[in-house]
Formats: C-alpha cells, sequence, structure tokens
C-alpha cells in the first residue's frame, strides 16, 4: 500500500494563496462554531461597507458555514482545485491573485442583484469551472457511482447542491458566469485577436507580487538561454 501523505505535509505542499485561503475557511467556521464570531457579522452588505465595516469585503469568500459535513464537502474542492489552477499558474502568485481579485469584484458587484450574502461558494464554483474548461478530457469519478469529464464538474455539484438543499444554487451559478468570462478572456479570446490578452495582470500588479517585474525575468532567461546556446572559445576547448 502507498504510503499516505500526513496532513501537515499536505497543507504545507499547498501554494501560498491556496493555503491562506483554505485556513482562514476552517479559522472562520471555527471562530463562529465557537461563538467568538457571529455570521451576522461576516456576510456582504453594501450598505454596511459604506458605513465603513470593509471587512464585509472579504469575509463573505471564506465563511462557508459552521463545522459540519458541507463544510468539509466545500473546503475540500476549494483546496483541490484552488490549488490545482494556482499551481499552474507559474512560479509567482501574480496572475493567480488577480484572478481571484477579477473574480471577487465581479461576484461582489453580481451580489446584490441576486440577493446573495455569503460568496465562498461562487468563488470556489469559478475555480472549478476554469479548471474543468481547461482540462475537457480529464475523467471524473462521483463516488464511484458516475465517471463523467471535466467539463460536466460544476453542473454535477449543482445537482448535488440541489439534492442537499432543495434549492437552485445561485451563488454557484453567478460563479460559473465569473469563471465562464475569465476562461473566455484568458483562453479562447487571445487566439482569435492576436494574442491579445485584456485580464492579464498591469506591470504594477506584478511588481506588488514580485520582486521585479515579469518582463524582466523573461529577459533573463532568454540572455541564460543565449548564454548556453553561445559557441565555447576555442582558448577554452581543452
Amino acid at each position: 500500500m502507498a504510503d499516505q501523505i500526513p496532513l501537515e505535509q499536505w497543507f504545507w505542499e499547498m501554494p501560498l494563496l491556496t493555503r491562506w485561503w483554505t485556513s482562514s475557511a476552517i479559522a472562520c467556521a471555527v471562530l463562529v462554531q465557537c461563538r467568538i464570531l457571529s455570521p451576522f457579522n461576516l456576510f456582504y452588505s453594501y450598505r454596511a461597507v459604506m458605513k465603513g465595516q470593509y471587512w464585509r469585503l472579504f469575509t463573505p469568500f471564506i465563511y462557508f458555514g459552521p463545522l459540519s459535513l458541507d463544510l468539509l464537502f466545500h473546503v475540500f474542492f476549494l483546496a483541490r482545485y484552488s490549488r490545482l489552477i494556482e499551481e499552474s499558474s507559474g512560479r509567482s502568485p501574480a496572475h493567480y491573485s488577480y484572478m481571484l481579485a477579477f473574480a471577487a469584484a465581479f461576484l461582489l458587484c453580481l451580489a446584490p442583484l441576486f440577493s446573495i450574502t455569503f460568496l465562498g461558494s461562487a468563488a470556489s464554483s469559478t475555480m472549478v469551472y476554469v479548471w474543468s474548461r481547461r482540462n475537457p478530457d480529464t475523467l471524473l469519478s462521483f463516488f464511484g457511482l458516475l465517471v463523467f469529464r471535466a467539463p460536466w464538474l460544476p453542473w454535477v455539484l449543482m445537482a448535488v447542491s440541489v439534492a442537499m438543499h432543495g434549492i437552485i444554487p445561485r451563488d454557484e451559478i453567478c460563479g460559473v458566469v465569473v469563471g465562464h468570462v475569465w476562461y473566455y478572456f484568458n483562453d479562447i479570446y487571445p487566439p482569435t485577436h492576436n494574442g491579445h490578452r485584456p485580464l492579464d495582470p498591469p506591470g504594477w500588479w506584478v511588481r506588488l507580487w514580485e520582486d521585479r517585474p515579469a518582463e524582466t525575468e523573461v529577459d533573463d532567461v532568454q540572455h541564460d538561454v543565449a548564454v548556453a546556446a553561445a559557441p565555447v572559445p576555442a582558448a577554452e576547448v581543452r
């Protein structure tokens, strides 16, 4: 039997932003369960934000409910698909953080229209949708009962949500809409518009997350490749 990865090792192997997001979700649930925090102080309210309660721009994305199997379900999918996307975004967290910021801003705009107060499930659905569209040939199994390709995953999760709660998951639908917008402008739009990528992070955002701009790093890599490919001077040949 293959050795199982210790929980601590699994946690520290997660990329930075996924680790913080997952940790915040678990910590928030524990604090609410212990009655140190109240959900009434965590949900998104435009009026409350305008009155100076700016933390409500962030807390709706880290509260998935009290300690329960439903919370475990959400945290599992959050950690799994957020990690997969962040790891595929490269060494720098700049691109993934920009994706999170875009999704959060978009969802905050949609939330009042659909009376959504907590946005963690919506943001998680965005990650699931983007990953599923980028891996169309991957086969998934749902508890060994249903085998399907990755693009069906968001819809399977919605069906499970309807079966568990008996209501249409408006938050997950909004997450899919935001995920499709991101996927379209990053994966479909550029090849048909001369490589133009309107949702790439601007230079100042990259510098905010890195010690130097991404362009400098690319230049250094090209320089290293050129040096490696250069012919060795005759005097150095033994």
